[in-house]
């Protein structure tokens, strides 16, 4: 088995270490990441200028490394298009530093490197942390549980166009609660914008993160178990056409103007 490894956090990050470490008991390990970080730039890739693959040896037992000056999203694909020798059995994005819950997965970039994956029909897993300071992170510890759950996950096959992300708690295996699987949570409205006044009088906004001021969840919410010490895991299904749905707009347009023309000239 292959694994590809990426993230948005960049190649020297802790969390793509960890990752390294832990899925190399499972199977031969390739690792293409960003050469910096690329935190919520969502499903983007790179235009206008050229890419460049750099191998590094940093992780001792992968089969290769490269960084790319470029997204998640084109770590992935030229991983799988140009560099690996042949396409990857799956595809772990991560060890990402902080949640990725609720809508949270629209801007991420490492739920984007997962989906990418998918285009390709390849199945993927977003792997994200419960923490947001390195200095509070103790990776031992995390990859004891992301090892209880990869074992679970490679034993079994993830469902066809199916997505898996997954957070982490940042506690040890023995005060972990366990693992739920749930929907994600698009009630809430995670990061808000706050104007602020700068020294001249002209109002800029940031955009601020609001997860500490977050309560009241639902009983099924993802950040709920999230923040009580619990693994989620969402399966998530990019749905790209539904024939129903089709079907209902189609008869929307049936009469249209621009359609009675059309057959008229084909003499239909």
């Amino acid at each position: 088995m292959n694994i590809l490894i990426t993230n948005d956090d960049g190649i020297f990050a802790p969390g793509v270490e960890a990752l390294t470490e832990t899925l190399q008991h499972f199977a031969d390990v390739y690792v293409c990441c960003p050469d910096q970080e690329r935190s919520a730039i969502g499903h983007s890739i790179t235009l206008r200028n050229p890419l460049k693959a750099k191998p590094v040896d940093i992780f001792p037992k992968a089969k290769a490394a490269w960084c790319i000056n470029g997204t998640p999203s084109d770590c992935v694909k030229v991983a799988m298009e140009v560099l690996m020798p042949e396409p990857p059995d799956i595809v772990f994005s991560g060890i990402n530093l902080g949640p990725n819950v609720g809508r949270d997965i629209f801007y991420s970039g490492t739920m984007a490197g997962a989906v990418e994956a998918s285009l390709y029909q390849i199945p993927s897993v977003s792997v994200s942390l419960h923490a947001f300071n390195e200095k509070d992170v103790n990776y031992y510890r995390t990859k004891q549980i992301l090892y209880e759950v990869v074992e679970t996950i490679l034993q079994n096959s993830i469902p066809k166009g199916v997505i898996l992300n997954i957070n982490l708690p940042n506690v040890s295996k023995d005060t972990c609660k366990g693992i739920v699987i749930l929907p994600l949570d698009m009630s809430i409205s995670r990061y808000q914008y706050v104007g602020l006044n700068d020294p001249h009088g002209h109002v800029y906004f940031w955009l601020k993160d609001e997860w500490e001021q977050l309560y009241n969840f639902d009983d099924q919410s993802d950040f709920k178990y999230v923040k009580d010490a619990y693994v989620t895991i969402s399966p998530i299904e990019y749905q790209f056409e539904n024939k129903r749905k089709s079907d209902r707009i189609s008869r929307w347009f049936r009469d249209h103007p621009l359609n009675i023309k059309t057959r008229i000239k084909e003499g239909v």
